[in-house]
């Protein structure tokens, strides 16, 4: 079973989001880092563009598939991990430790259609 993160919320894109004030760090689930495999390479978005919720932002490749990584909420990038450009594998070993990037949250009520750590879990077992 993967590893669901107590106090996050969850996408059904299989990011996680941790909220800290208006802004919202976003990365890959330990589910999604499984069924990718082996991460060979991380595309980061850049620092100020504006993303509407569901927005493809950047990809995330492996041996096996490249992936979409999709915002689950609007808002600014304000952030990004640059360790992911050395070190993409980081995101199989320690996904909720490794942020692909931080949003400034435009809309605070599209954290609302996200699922907590419970209904996540529940999710996955669903697929």
């Amino acid at each position: 079973m993967s590893e669901v993160v107590k106090g996050l919320l969850y996408s059904q894109d299989h990011e996680w989001i941790k909220v800290d004030g208006n802004k919202a760090s976003i990365g890959i689930t330990d589910f999604a880092q499984a069924q990718l495999g082996e991460v060979v390479y991380v595309e980061l978005p850049e620092v100020g563009d504006e993303f509407a919720k569901d927005d493809e932002v950047s990809s995330i490749e492996s041996v096996k598939a490249a992936s979409a990584i999709i915002t689950p909420v609007s808002g600014t990038i304000v952030a990004v991990n640059e360790e992911l450009e050395d070190a993409p594998e980081s995101v199989n070993s320690t996904p909720y430790e490794n942020h692909i990037f931080v949003i400034e949250l435009s809309d605070e009520s599209e954290l609302g259609n996200l699922m907590n750590d419970a209904a996540y879990e529940e999710f996955i077992k669903t697929l």
